[in-house]
């Protein structure tokens, strides 16, 4: 690391790499990413010899009897993620009714006798053991703190971040949540919401889970990472559905947010999942809380009511076209705001990447527990100090239907906090502190009372503050809750500035109060299309579609001018080499050839043991070229060496020319009936050349390329070659998998040099498939009972065909095929069928491809 010297480094169990990487050379950020390569997803299927005997066997109903098991799946993968957010929210309602019931009892008694300290003591015993609780849950799985959506969004891009999606992390996820919400932090449960249907949808179709390795059940399908990805993209899609009762939001934002391969069929079964969760979160709330089953009334965690003006008040409007002005000027300042918190945050991280994570786990559980102990406090002193007695008006018996059944249900205790107010009168800064953050929202948005601007004021500096030092402790914990809140306070506090001070009466607060929500959330977060509709379907009213998305693409347009969104900053940290949408246009002027990386470590069509492993424990990579040597000498060469002559004939083999190709049409015509065709097939074939004759591509490979030293196949590469044989011409003929090599050593899948090539044995799809997702380790591997000089055949279980691109491709379309495809390697492979290098997603980073851009500007 010394490389890193003066920067911000990260190191994890998944990457290593460091903060500032704009300064350091490809080569270093090369050595810095290339070594965590096996924690790539490839969207990219396998079409090899296994694969294709599948094929054979597969017709309409079977396929239809697959993708009838595919929607069962999806449906399956909705319900639990809806029964998920159910568990959550009853036990946060529980533990919430509780907190409240004895602190509100202690302080109505203690307002009186002067012991508010004891009250104090009360509130800090339940939110530090809470605290506690979901500290030493994150201590045993460290990946389930914060929200997982950056996680999420980087296995939705194609990077697997090791534990995500784990049985383990689920239950960590879910229990340490509830204890967080119920602590009294200024977390949400919504955001970690979405990381829990990833994991229901990246674990349910495979019917097995490493944390219970004795409940197994044969469930041949969905063995590959491209399934895989489609399942975590609908339980993401689930997981803000269940959240917010938007499921095309859900669809959206899982689309938006990461997805790197899309299509009509997925769209589809991901909105059906989203569908399901919903009604299924809808149907068992409601009928708990309101014991009307199948009444449908509560559609998500979070719920933001019935925006409505006053039947009484003619002059009420939801918003007019001159309140879309300060709309705008909303969306500005939310973006301000937003980028604020994002960079008071990214400092907080790194401190805690360089001071905290580094020392023993006990140290996180300890910081949880001081900003718990801060909030607690702040919270306790603002309410008794800091609020102001505001008087009832005759809406705040809450004439809002919705807000009414807001109260009546059993959230909390009251919605209204009394505390030292006399009658007819209510602490504003207590009921915004001293509710849960749902009721606090939808105070904000519903209550016609009046709240003084200075306590609006004083409550979004604490709670933008607390908020920011809170995310990114070790807890679960979301941020769109405590967003939502903040932007409404800042929102409330435009509307209450221009109603009293500028005298535009006609305004209707709880809509501004929506937009500086928006605004805010927007400006941490930069989503735009995906929140824009979870917004909508959160207030149920279609009229906000466009003063919400003016406001957002604002805030999204003001932040993005000083840094990047909450999420990708965090990526950024964790070191992921995250694929944006589309690369810059001046990255036009670098090729294949600039950015691929030429130095390869390959194998032969036929390899000996002793080669493979010796490949395989001294390199990291996923992939391996399966290639050829062009040689001039080959018919000496091959003479007396059976596992040069089959390599070399496996070449031959699979020359493809013109001429060739034309042939072989030609004799297949010869079944044909007509005697034209016949004759015409009897002429071509009399005008052959001899079959003795060398291939024309043979001829001219022979002719370009001399001799090079005799480099038998079963020697591994050695750093003592010279430039001529580390680079020396190969054939490319596909590309074989690090899995797929240990599965065949595994099984032993080789043949003696005695034997031939069709003596090896033959394994099936499912038999390569069967250790998914956790193939063996090859350190791991006992091979004393293998006999080093037997050979591997390794064309059967190679990919033949994968995407391949020419040097002199551009950049963006090596980008737009790399990520539209969801591959993991791309081959660069010249016009005569030699491979000259291999792309991967760490060529296609912007840093990487900044530094590139730096060289060539020096070369000219």
């Amino acid at each position: 690391m010394a490389g890193c010297r003066g920067s911000l480094c990260c190191c994890c169990r998944w990457c290593c790499c460091c903060g500032e990487r704009e300064s350091r050379t490809p080569e270093e950020l090369v050595s810095c990413g290339k070594h965590r390569e096996d924690y790539y997803l490839d969207y990219d299927r396998c079409i090899n010899e296994p694969y294709l005997e599948v094929l054979e066997t597969m017709d309409n109903k079977k396929g239809r009897r697959y993708e009838a098991v595919k929607w069962m799946v999806v449906f399956a993968i909705g319900v639990c993620t809806g029964l998920v957010g159910l568990f959550v929210d009853f036990f946060v309602r529980l533990f919430t009714q509780l907190k409240f019931g004895v602190v509100q009892t202690s302080v109505e008694e203690c307002s009186q006798k002067g012991c508010l300290a004891l009250s104090l003591l009360e509130l800090l015993g339940f939110n530090l053991t809470f605290v506690f609780l979901a500290s030493l849950l994150v201590l045993i799985e460290p990946v389930a703190a914060g929200s997982g959506i950056p996680e999420i969004k980087c296995y939705l891009n194609g990077v697997k971040v090791p534990g995500i999606v784990r049985l383990r992390t689920l239950l960590c996820k879910v229990f340490g949540v509830l204890f967080s919400v119920a602590g009294g932090l200024f977390v949400g449960k919504e955001g970690p919401m979405i990381h829990s249907g990833a994991v229901v949808g990246a674990g349910l179709p495979q019917f097995q889970s490493i944390s219970l390795r004795k409940i197994q059940f044969n469930f041949p399908y969905f063995r590959s990472d491209r399934d895989k990805r489609d399942f975590v993209s609908a339980g993401a899609a689930a997981g803000v559905a269940a959240a917010f009762g938007a499921p095309i939001g859900g669809t959206l934002f899982s689309l938006e947010e990461g997805s790197s391969f899309w299509n009509q069929g997925l769209t589809w079964k991901v909105l059906f999942c989203s569908m399901s969760a919903t009604f299924t979160l809808n149907f068992f709330r409601s009928g708990i809380q309101f014991g009307s089953w199948g009444s449908f009334q509560l559609p998500g965690l979070l719920n933001f009511g019935e925006f409505k003006c006053s039947d009484s008040d003619k002059k009420c409007h939801l918003w007019t076209a001159m309140d879309l002005g300060f709309f705008i000027v909303m969306g500005v300042i939310g973006g301000l705001l937003g980028a604020t918190f994002n960079c008071l945050n990214k400092r907080l991280a790194k401190y805690r990447l360089r001071n905290v994570h580094p020392k023993p786990k006990l140290v996180r559980v300890l910081e949880s527990l001081l900003v718990s102990l801060v909030t607690t406090v702040v919270v306790f002193v603002a309410s008794m100090v800091l609020g102001e007695c505001r008087p009832m008006s005759s809406a705040s018996q809450i004439s809002n239907d919705s807000f009414q059944l807001q109260v009546t249900s059993e959230d909390v205790n009251s919605s209204i906090k009394l505390f030292f107010c006399p009658n007819d009168t209510y602490n504003d800064m207590a009921t915004l502190f001293f509710n849960p953050q749902e009721s606090a929202i939808l105070q904000l948005f519903h209550q016609d009372g009046t709240f003084s601007p200075i306590t609006l004021a004083l409550f979004f500096i604490l709670y933008f503050l607390l908020a920011c030092w809170t995310y990114g402790i070790s807890v679960p914990s979301g941020l769109f809750v405590p967003s939502l809140l903040c932007g409404a306070a800042f929102g409330r506090l435009v509307a209450n500035v221009l109603k009293s001070y500028i005298g535009l009466s006609h305004i209707y607060s709880g809509t501004f109060a929506l937009i500086g929500a928006a605004a805010f959330l927007g400006g941490i977060v930069r989503m735009t299309i995906s929140l824009t509709v979870i917004l909508i379907e959160s207030t149920n009213e279609i009229t906000y579609g466009l003063p919400i998305m003016i406001t957002l693409m604002v805030a999204k347009w003001t932040g993005d001018f000083f840094n990047k969104g909450i999420y990708d900053i965090h990526v950024g940290l964790r070191g992921v080499p995250l694929l944006e949408w589309e690369t810059e246009v001046e990255m036009d002027k670098l090729r294949a050839s600039d950015i691929m990386e030429p130095n390869l470590t390959y194998v032969y069509p036929h390899t000996r043991i002793q080669s493979l492993v010796s490949i395989l424990r001294t390199t990291v990579h996923h992939a391996f070229p399966v290639v050829t040597e062009n040689r001039g000498n080959e018919k000496e060469f091959m003479k007396g060496n059976q596992l040069i002559s089959n390599n070399i004939k496996f070449k031959k083999s699979s020359i493809l020319t013109r001429a060739g190709e034309q042939r072989r049409r030609s004799q297949s015509m010869k079944s044909y009936p007509s005697s034209e065709l016949r004759n015409m097939c009897d002429e071509h074939v009399a005008s052959e050349e001899p079959a003795e004759k060398e291939d024309l591509l043979q001829q001219m490979l022979e002719r370009r390329y001399t001799p090079y030293p005799n480099l038998y196949p079963d020697q591994s590469p050695s750093e003592d070659w010279t430039m001529e044989e580390r680079f020396r011409p190969l054939t490319f003929h596909g590309l074989i998998l690090r899995s797929q090599l240990v599965t065949l050593l595994v099984r032993g899948v080789c043949y003696s040099e005695s034997q031939s090539s069709a003596s090896q044995p033959r394994l099936s799809y499912a038999e390569m498939a069967e250790d998914y997702p956790r193939y063996p380790d090859i350190h791991d591997l006992d091979l004393t009972l293998l006999n080093p000089r037997m050979i591997v055949d390794v064309t059967p279980y190679m990919n033949p065909s994968p995407f391949t691109v020419s040097p002199n491709t551009h950049v963006s379309q090596v980008f737009n095929l790399f990520r539209t495809m969801g591959l993991r390697h791309l081959p660069v492979v010249n016009a005569v069928g030699e491979i000259v290098g291999i792309i991967t997603r760490h060529n296609l980073t912007y840093e990487f491809l900044q530094a590139r851009l730096r060289q060539h500007y020096q070369t000219l």
